[in-house]
């Protein structure tokens, strides 16, 4: 199937490692042009040492610390300034600390609010903008299954997840008049570095061990196994590309079946 993504501006954030980074290179092994953007410009370049030598003519690296306010317009100047348009956004962001309720203090809730949500809200409100002038032009909030199955430990994600998905049908909402889509996708136990620190957190909290851990989860999925980060990355692909022209306000889950409700 061609995706219709050769020439397309993608912005990504989140895309030093894990699923932003997947997401990244199968966008560019698609055709598109990517930002990827990272709280540090040596982990960018690390991570994207190798994919730069095959695609440097349409990568652009950007450090941003999107939890400081004024981030995302420059995020969104140097993406305009390096491509000229834009067409794709995908929100990505890291996990939020692993705690319980006793745990978090006003400080991690009000940290976690802003990496989680106001992050989000201030990069889709400076790339409308630009998103309005694509004829292709599509939103992608990269949340998690913690949305609609709140898990032990997760405290943070289990309350911010829901308000990004929120955000997200409202504005497939109100942003249709633009052709503008907006959908999500909620990854479950995929195998990356975030899913390796939760398993630590769950088994000190149950005093066992991770390989114990890790054994339960999988028990836990049809599947029987983790899903992979380039798995995730080609569901995202297809659902910020045109050939998914008619989607928008989905939820979508990406988690090999872990997820027991059924809507």
């Amino acid at each position: 199937m061609d995706l219709q993504l050769s020439g397309k501006v993608a912005l990504v954030t989140g895309a030093s490692s894990g699923l932003g980074y997947a997401t990244a290179v199968e966008l560019l092994q698609e055709g598109a042009k990517v930002v990827a953007c990272g709280r540090s410009k040596a982990r960018l370049e690390s991570a994207y040492a190798e994919v730069a030598k095959k695609y440097s003519d349409r990568l652009l690296l950007v450090e941003a610390d999107l939890d400081i306010a004024s981030a995302a317009s420059e995020l969104l100047e140097k993406t305009i300034a390096h491509f000229k348009a834009l067409d794709i956004v995908v929100f990505n962001s890291g996990g939020p600390a692993l705690m319980r309720f006793e745990e978090a203090t006003d400080a991690v809730w009000e940290e976690a609010f802003s990496s989680l949500l106001m992050s989000c809200i201030r990069v889709i409100r400076c790339a409308l903008p630009y998103l309005r002038k694509s004829t292709a032009p599509s939103i992608l909030t990269v949340t998690s299954i913690t949305a609609k199955q709140p898990l032990p430990g997760f405290l943070l994600s289990n309350v911010f997840r829901p308000a990004v998905i929120g955000l997200t049908k409202t504005l497939s909402k109100e942003l249709g008049q633009y052709n503008i889509r907006v959908n999500s996708i909620l990854p479950g136990y995929t195998a990356t570095p975030r899913f390796t620190e939760a398993l630590h957190y769950q088994a000190q909290k149950n005093h066992s061990s991770f390989e114990a851990e890790a054994e339960k989860v999988s028990r836990q999925i049809p599947l029987k196994r983790l899903s992979a980060p380039n798995e995730f990355a080609k569901s995202a692909t297809f659902l910020v590309s045109p050939a998914a022209s008619n989607i928008t306000g989905l939820m979508m889950q990406a988690d090999g079946g872990f997820y027991e409700g059924l809507i």
